[in-house]
């Protein structure tokens, strides 16, 4: 068999860097993209709470749709960034690729929804983009069109690093917790713990129907996630609370470099600080675990209930983890 050549160096950092203006264009493109194929994956699959039957999930490759039902049938979608291809697949062994390479948003909609529909696959999505400013819907919009794969990468080398702590942060928890997911809308991965109770109704997010946010923020969350940044700012770790509890923004968190945005209604820590620590881990997870604590202790949860004995976590029982 010829051996095949990966694309993926094996020197490069662990928290690769990532500077907002280097790759913006690519950014821009990439979410357009990732919004066409989360709207499939929206179209097919069966509706779950807080929307999260309709996420993209990452791989040893890239992003996931996992596996959708089309009737009886089985089809996947996967953003491949090692080989830069976007491979669909049914589980009758047929597949189609698309290259991952600059074009604009509108051949990337006809292309894939033509692949789709050579492997018999019809389905029908809004066109309209969510919770962007630029509306225009995606077979239009032709001003969308870079693709640097260096960047695409690092990215997605970013949201594996990040999915491995989400998760060992997600393992401290025995409540209501979501999957480590990645959302398309926002562009955004995260995991969301519940403190059990219902959450009074969300006013709403710009660009985004009501009843999306509503549905999101129907019980009272501790959020936390990463974000690669939109307009002025960079990429951020972040966190926040629904509904945010009296003297959340005042809490002492940690890391040092954490700070609340009055902006956002949320604490960032800039991805730079995590990237740049000794021990990137250790520096996330207070990031996470404090943070978490300012919402539950804040907003009295019924943390015995909820929460994993330390001496019970993964990383407990895992001493090599660092």
């Amino acid at each position: 068999m010829a051996e095949r050549t990966v694309t993926v160096p094996k020197d490069t950092e662990v928290w690769p860097n990532l500077p907002l203006d280097a790759w913006r264009e690519t950014y821009a493109t990439l979410h357009m993209w990732m919004q066409i194929v989360g709207k499939i994956r929206l179209a097919l699959a069966p509706m779950v709470c807080h929307w999260w039957g309709v996420t993209l999930y990452v791989t040893s490759r890239g992003l996931t749709t996992s596996p959708m039902p089309y009737g009886t049938r089985i089809v996947q979608i996967d953003f491949d960034f090692i080989d830069h291809a976007l491979q669909i697949h049914t589980a009758e062994g047929e597949r189609r690729s698309l290259a991952l390479a600059p074009r604009s948003v509108a051949d990337f909609y006809r292309e894939t929804m033509a692949a789709l529909h050579s492997l018999g696959v019809e389905v029908k999505i809004w066109t309209t983009p969510v919770e962007v400013e630029d509306r225009t819907p995606f077979e239009e919009d032709r001003h969308h069109t870079s693709y640097d794969p260096d960047s695409a990468q690092r990215c997605w080398r970013i949201l594996a690093q990040t999915d491995r702590v989400l998760h060992a942060f997600r393992s401290r928890f025995i409540g209501k917790v979501s999957p480590v997911h990645f959302f398309w809308g926002a562009f955004d991965m995260a995991v969301t713990r519940f403190s059990g109770r219902p959450a009074p109704m969300h006013p709403g997010a710009p660009n985004l129907a009501k009843f999306v946010a509503r549905e999101a923020y129907s019980h009272e969350v501790s959020s936390c996630g990463f974000w690669p940044g939109g307009g002025a700012s960079g990429p951020a770790f972040y966190a926040y609370a629904y509904p945010e509890p009296k003297g959340f923004k005042d809490y002492a968190i940690q890391p040092k470099e954490a700070f609340y945005s009055e902006q956002m209604r949320e604490f960032l820590l800039p991805y730079d600080a995590v990237r740049t620590a000794e021990f990137p881990d250790r520096v996330l997870l207070a990031f996470l675990q404090s943070t978490y604590e300012a919402a539950a202790i804040l907003g009295k949860w019924d943390r015995p209930a909820l929460e994993r004995p330390a001496e019970n976590t993964w990383q407990a029982r895992h001493q090599w983890y660092r």
